[in-house]
Formats: C-alpha cells, structure tokens, sequence
C-alpha cells in the first residue's frame, strides 16, 4: 500500500494512529479501545473502522472475534510503505531508519548507476539534467534542495531502463527525502551538487565503472554529511 493522504478527518486518524503505533505508544499485541480512541480523536466508530482497514493494509494491526484490534507484531509490518518511512523517521526511529536505507542505498545505487551509463536514452540525460539545475536552483533552501535531491535519484533509476529498478523509488525515495531534510538544513554539510555531478557525467559518456565509482563517492560523502548531523553516540 502507497502513501495516504492525511487530508480530511480520515487521513488524519490514519496518520495518527500510525505514527502512534509506529512510534511505540502501543505496543505489539496491545489491543486498542477502537470506542475510546474515537472519543479521544472526536471522530465517529464508522471514521475510525476505516482509518483501522488502511492501518491493516500497511501491517500494523489486525482484528479477531473476542480479541478485538490488536497491534501486529513488528516483524509482519510492511516497513517499505512510504507512510510507515515517514512515521519511523519523525517518531523516534530515526537512527534505525537511516542506517538501514544506508545499506540498501549501498546495495542498489552503484549498481543502478553502472547499468544506466549502459541504457540510459537521451530523455534519461535530459531529466537527469533538470534534476541537478533543480538542486543547483534551490541553494539554500533546504526543502527544495531535499526534493530535488531525490528526484535526481529517481531519474537515475528510471535510467536503468529496468522497471522493477525504477519501482525501488516507492519505498528509497521517502526514506532519502527525509534524510535530505536533516542533511540540507545543517549549515556544516557540504554541496551535494560536485558529487551528482560526477554521476551525472559518467552516465552521460556511457562509462559504467566510472559510474559505479561516482556513486560510491557520492554515498561516502552522504555518509559523512548524516555524521555531522547525526553523529553516532560516544563511548
């Protein structure tokens, strides 16, 4: 299940007991007073029964005759829903949820660089140009510079001309644009723009190993940019 829309009184229970429960205020195998928590959020028994169906598409809770609604175990949650990226990285999780897309990260986008210097079309270069004039365009603004941070990444997928590779934006791009939200609004990270770049103009002349080798620059510097902002704890 994608991201919902926490507009309107529905998207907002969804969220909000989402996060709750992502969060930890409700704990695996809790069952939940679906009556109190309606009052609580001062929506109808029907608001909250459909806001509970989105929850259990996502994994988070599931129902049973005489149990009532119940908080899943962490293991069956679906942590590649984009709302549940989102609940981990504001709720406490954060940490977790960077070292874990970190080593995804590693895993798919040197490869996903190598093989899109080797298919990638003209309209790929095209895009993937808007995408670093759109980080240079947003400078300081670190909303802007976040969005146009994971667009590059997303065209760059697309570039592999492999869909199911294209598809890993789904559940990569929210964890990044929260990572990029940290990481632009920290006055000591660097320009993130030279490291793009360099990706950028080996897919460009079609040179896959130097591909490959630019992106793992740019994921070392990336690495040490979430240091300064989140450095690990001392001993």
């Amino acid at each position: 299940m994608g991201s919902y829309s926490d507009r309107g009184v529905h998207g907002h229970v969804v969220h909000r007991l989402g996060a709750r429960i992502v969060g930890g205020e409700f704990a695996e195998g809790d069952t939940l007073d679906v009556r109190a928590l309606g009052a609580e959020l001062d929506v109808s028994l029907t608001v909250m029964r459909e806001a509970l169906k989105v929850l259990a598409g996502k994994g988070l809770v599931d129902a049973r005759q005489k149990r009532g609604t119940f908080v899943r175990p962490r293991a069956e949650w679906n942590l590649l829903d984009p709302d549940l990226i989102r609940w981990r990285a504001r709720g406490g999780d954060t940490d977790r949820l960077l070292r874990d897309l970190a080593d995804v990260r590693a895993v798919v986008e040197p490869a996903a660089a190598h093989r899109a210097a080797l298919h990638r079309t003209e309209a790929d270069l095209e895009a993937l140009d808007a995408a670093l004039a759109a980080m240079v365009e947003a400078g300081d603004d670190p909303t802007a510079a976040a969005g146009a941070d994971a667009l590059f990444h997303r065209v760059l997928l697309a570039a592999t001309g492999n869909e199911l590779l294209a598809r890993m934006e789904v559940f990569l791009e929210p964890g990044l644009l929260e990572r990029d939200r940290l990481v632009h609004a920290h006055p000591a990270s660097g320009d993130a723009v030279p490291s793009h770049r360099a990706v950028l103009e080996a897919v460009r002349v079609g040179d896959a190993p130097g591909a490959h080798r630019a992106m793992l620059a740019l994921l070392a510097r990336a690495e040490e940019d979430l240091g300064l902002v989140n450095p690990p704890p001392t001993s």
